[in-house]
């Protein structure tokens, strides 16, 4: 398992966080309970098995949705 933080641009409202935490969690390999946006620091954090999904999947997912992706961390459990 790996452990990933994802910076965002601003998000303006909670509604814009609740979509991203949705759409993260629908990808195979991320762990649903893990995945937390934190509004007010624009971040994304979730814990994910690599073998399944990479963060640059989740990146999609997020700019699918119409944010941008500022800067992506990725730290091993």
């Amino acid at each position: 398992m790996q452990k990933a933080t994802i910076h965002l641009d601003t998000l303006t409202c909670p509604s814009c966080a609740m979509k991203i935490e949705n759409a993260t969690k629908s990808l195979d390999g991320v762990e649903k309970e893990s995945v937390k946006v934190l509004f007010n620091s624009s971040k994304l954090k979730f814990d994910f098995d690599d073998e399944k999904v990479k963060v640059e999947d989740v990146e999609n997912a997020i700019t699918k949705l119409g944010y941008q992706v500022i800067k992506s961390q990725v730290k091993a459990l």
